[in-house]
This record gives structure tokens, sequence and C-alpha cells, in this order.
């Protein structure tokens, strides 16, 4: 049975969440003041744009409506999508972030920063950025050997099928 609010209400909202075609990644309830916010964090394979985001909405709202699971009290029901910097924490996430730069913390130590090229159940295939002119290197590492792992903004890099159309020309 649970016992914390938060995981009554991921037990209450997730078969909402799923049945929309997402992944209930996060809820974290939080107090402003006097008043509570829910906020609900949604993700799928595919992404989850605004009209997604705004039918789960409406379906919480409608669900928390009908139910004591908030209490009595004012509380704001915020959803939204993980953000551009999020930690991979799931297999999914790992699988997600294919062709992304991730920065790893490594179990040996130190840390690492490297594009994912293929995940399965073990782990993940990896390219470590060249420095300095140099070519870029394979190198695989095992989830026991990931203590955290986080996507990286890249700003002003091509997307594949254009690195594909100027090898072409």
């Amino acid at each position: 049975m649970s016992t914390t609010q938060s995981e009554r209400l991921r037990e209450l909202l997730e078969p909402l969440v799923s049945s929309q075609g997402l992944d209930l990644e996060e809820i974290e309830v939080d107090s402003v003041g006097r008043k509570r916010v829910l906020r609900v964090v949604v993700d799928s394979d595919t992404g989850a744009d605004l009209d997604r985001i705004a039918d789960v909405s409406r379906a919480l709202s409608a669900k928390l409506d009908e139910t004591d699971a908030m209490g009595e009290g004012e509380y704001t029901l915020e959803v939204g999508t993980p953000g551009a910097e999020r930690p991979l924490t799931e297999h999914r996430h790992y699988v997600r972030a294919t062709d992304r730069l991730v920065k790893f913390q490594l179990a040996e130590g130190g840390e690492l920063v490297a594009r994912i090229l293929k995940v399965d159940d073990e782990g993940v295939d990896t390219e470590v950025p060249g420095v300095k002119g140099r070519k870029a290197t394979a190198r695989r590492l095992a989830f026991d050997d990931i203590v955290r792992a986080r996507v990286q903004v890249e700003f002003g890099r091509k997307d594949n099928k254009d690195n594909k159309k100027e090898e072409e020309a």
C-alpha cells in the first residue's frame, strides 16, 4: 500500500497518462505560500507536443476533481515535459537520447561527454568526440559503470540529414 501522497497520485494518474500514449516520468507536490503546486512530467518516445500536453492536462484535472487525492484547498496543476537537459534514469531515457550528447558521471570516477549511438539491455555504445583535430573514438559503457547521466544542450549542431546532404553534394 502506498504511503506518500506522490505514490498515491502516481497510482491514480499513471494509467490515465498511459492511456494518452505517454509515460509518467515524475510527480512533485510543492507548497508555494498557501497554495500547493502539483507538477506532472510526461514524455514519450516521439515526444509530447503542446496538443498532447493540453489533452493529458485536461484529463488529469478532471480525474483529480472527482477524487480527494489532493485533499482540501486550492492547488495548481502543471503538466510539462522533462526539458532539454534531462537526467537519464530509466532505460527508455537512454533510448530516447540516442544521437544526443550526454555527460556521464562514471563509477570509476571522473566524467565523460559522449554521443549515444546505440542502447541495449546492458549499456550504451558511445562516440567520444575528438579534440583538436583528433578522430572521435568509440566507447562502450555498461549501465553499472554510470552513476549519473544528463543530456547536454547543443547549439549549432547540424542534423544528420543536413550532414548527409553536405556529403552527397
